[in-house]
């Protein structure tokens, strides 16, 4: 099982104005709950660890995890409301984001409040976005993976958020304190630009591995995944679609990832540190398949595995 921790909340999707205000649509999101249903729709056991809003928004966020058969063994509850992310998308289907989550629920889960111990069902835990730099959530990841670390899979995704998590400088020593526990680390060419002002993106992969992941992967939108190994840079081509937005489409890139490599028996520290070209290449492809979906649909709504194997599929015949 594949535990996620880390924010949910509700993408409010804002069109074009009108004369009477602007029409609005509630989505489902938060990039850690994107991962989750990403790994359960592909058909993985997956699990969320997080604190929901008893909120409608709580309650809806709870069933949409449900719908996608991730488990509700980690999931806690409280009276704080659900955090609103405002997404305008911009001509080229980019999003821009604006947050309303004072005290809200997803920042609300506490080190004292978690599991004592994990079963060893849990083979995985993926962590990452504003969730690292807002307390006391963050306080409570760091004490999970510095815990569990070596007995199972750390993946992060930093997926910057700088309006959100305020301190930057703050939460990229966080950032960087994780790297030590970390096995996988995916992250955007933005994210490496956000955090290190710098667009050279194999030099900035190669320096997190001399930090102790074993595989770093950089999602870099039309140009396709980069991916640092060993000694070892691998690129792959991303699938040519036609984009209706982006929105959700890294945390998909992540679920792809870590699903393909739980399929493959590969999902344990030493599968990941002895992974080889062939097997890297293949995960990035099937993880680009995945992302390439969710940019073909509105918000995020990530594929099941068959319908990323069909996408290849149709890719390869043509």
């Amino acid at each position: 099982m594949i535990l996620v921790s880390g924010e949910a909340l509700i993408d409010l999707f804002i069109g074009t104005p009108a004369p009477a205000g602007f029409p609005a649509e509630a989505i489902a999101g938060g990039s850690p709950f994107n991962v989750a249903i990403g790994i359960g729709r592909l058909g993985r056991p997956a699990a969320f660890l997080s604190t929901l809003s008893d909120d409608v928004f709580g309650t809806f966020l709870a069933e949409k995890l449900a719908e996608s058969g991730v488990s509700p063994a980690y999931l806690q509850r409280c009276p704080n409301y659900t955090t609103l992310s405002v997404v305008a998308t911009s001509a080229s289907g980019q999003p821009q984001y604006s947050f309303y989550a004072p005290n809200s629920a997803d920042r609300a889960l506490t080190p004292e409040a978690l599991p004592a111990q994990l079963p060893p069902e849990v083979n995985a835990i993926a962590a990452g976005s504003y969730a690292l730099g807002v307390e006391p959530i963050a306080s409570a990841i760091e004490t999970l993976l510095r815990r569990e670390a070596g007995a199972r899979v750390i993946s992060l995704d930093p997926n910057v958020r700088p309006r959100v998590v305020g301190d930057l400088k703050a939460y990229r020593e966080r950032f960087e304190r994780l790297l030590a526990h970390a096995d996988i680390v995916k992250a955007s060419d933005e994210d490496i630009e956000i955090l290190y002002s710098t667009h050279d993106l194999a030099s900035a992969a190669r320096a997190w591995l001399q930090r102790g992941p074993k595989l770093v992967i950089v999602t870099r939108g039309e140009k396709g995944p980069l991916a640092a190994f060993g000694d070892r840079i691998v690129e792959r081509p991303a699938p040519r679609i036609e984009v209706v937005d982006t929105v959700g489409a890294g945390d998909t890139f992540h679920a792809g990832l870590l699903s393909w490599l739980d399929a493959n028996n590969l999902l344990t520290p030493q599968g990941v540190a002895a992974l080889t070209d062939e097997q890297v290449t293949a995960a990035l492809d099937f993880a680009a398949a995945a992302a390439a979906i969710v940019c073909t649909r509105r918000g995020a709504n990530p594929p099941s595995w068959a319908e990323a194997e069909h996408f290849m599929a149709a890719r390869a015949r043509s």
